[in-house]
């Protein structure tokens, strides 16, 4: 029976903190330790996980502030498990989640990467009925460079070996350190890590088409300032280019462009029409292409912009609510058919 490490970095999460660690606890797979690495949380986030959690599996780390990757590379370097699963301190799992990816990485020995779709909730964990459904299979370079197929930090359970493929040594705090994650990054640092272990190694990306992590989509942490989010995004191609010169050189434009999209829907969720239509046709601008490469939601992008842009906001909220409730519907039928192939339509 495998080992797992659970590693959660907190930061100034009091109000979501003691349900996500339940969600962990709960898990059908119990062989497990969750690292807590307390990041320097300036509020009571620490103090709920010592009252309310009396499990010896459980470990309190604490350290000052490094941000996300710094609290993920002190929780790596703690772990003792043979697969190390991350989980972001505001979201939930699915009680059955490590044991699928278990199942999984026991049984495809090449892939490196297990992860799974998410299902959406809000800042009051109400699930929204829509989800995260990123492509499963055949990643490659141009595939992340798209967008990260593992949709967020809460869904990946990954081999220690992967790890230890991209370790590297530097001297950030006065002393020298392993590093796994990049931690010169505070935005983009989970995309940086795919890259180059996509690109410096044989591991395979691979998903489960269940939606086992409950992504929070907290809009009061999206930040406005989307130029500054694209030059974060430049400067991991930047890194990436050091060592993959021809790789980026190729895919420079394509990546540039779906960050584009990214920021626009990220403005849409906010309601910040302007910005989203600005950030479309950037997009469109550098690498046209991606209107052929992803139509659906391109254009569909390209719509809610103009539409929040252009309609009154009550017209926009009904539009929008309706659409929800369409793709929902539909991204749950797809799961429905991708977990039970052989009883869909085409296989009967």
């Amino acid at each position: 029976m495998k080992f797992v490490s659970v590693i959660v970095p907190v930061y100034n999460v009091e109000r979501y903190i003691a349900e996500t660690i339940r969600s962990v606890l709960a898990q059908t797979y119990s062989h497990f330790e969750v690292l807590i690495v307390d990041d320097g949380s300036p509020d009571r986030s620490i103090e709920i996980c010592e009252q309310q959690f009396d499990d010896p599996r459980i470990k309190i780390i604490r350290q000052t502030n490094r941000g996300l990757a710094g609290a993920r590379n002190t929780g790596i370097r703690h772990a003792q498990g043979e697969y190390l699963a991350f989980l972001d301190s505001d979201d939930l799992w699915e009680a059955d989640k490590l044991a699928k990816h278990i199942e999984h990485l026991d049984s495809a020995l090449e892939v490196g990467i297990s992860f799974s779709r998410s299902a959406l909730m809000d800042e009051a964990g109400n699930p929204t009925g829509t989800y995260l459904m990123p492509q499963l299979t055949d990643i490659d370079v141009p595939c992340l460079l798209r967008g990260s197929p593992l949709g967020n930090g809460s869904t990946p359970v990954i081999r220690r070996e992967v790890f230890d493929a991209i370790e590297f040594e530097a001297n950030r705090y006065g002393t020298v350190e392993t590093f796994y994650f990049d931690e010169a990054f505070r935005q983009s640092e989970d995309i940086e890590c795919w890259l180059r272990i996509a690109l410096t190694t044989e591991w395979k990306f691979e998903g489960l088409p269940e939606a086992l992590t409950l992504y929070r989509v907290n809009t009061g942490g999206l930040s406005a300032n989307y130029l500054k989010q694209l030059e974060s995004w430049e400067q991991v191609l930047e890194k990436t280019r050091s060592y993959a010169p021809e790789a980026i050189a190729q895919w420079w434009d394509l990546a540039i462009a779906y960050e584009l999209r990214y920021l626009a829907r990220s403005a849409i969720r906010v309601k910040n029409g302007k910005a989203a239509v600005e950030l479309m046709n950037r997009a469109l601008l550098t690498y046209w292409r991606i209107v052929l490469e992803e139509p659906r939601r391109t254009v569909l992008t390209l719509i809610a912009a103009y539409v929040l842009r252009l309609l009154p906001p009550s017209v926009y909220s009904w539009i929008e609510n309706r659409g929800n409730q369409l793709n929902g519907s539909t991204q749950q039928q797809k799961i429905q058919r991708d977990r039970h192939p052989e009883t869909s339509p085409s296989s009967i």
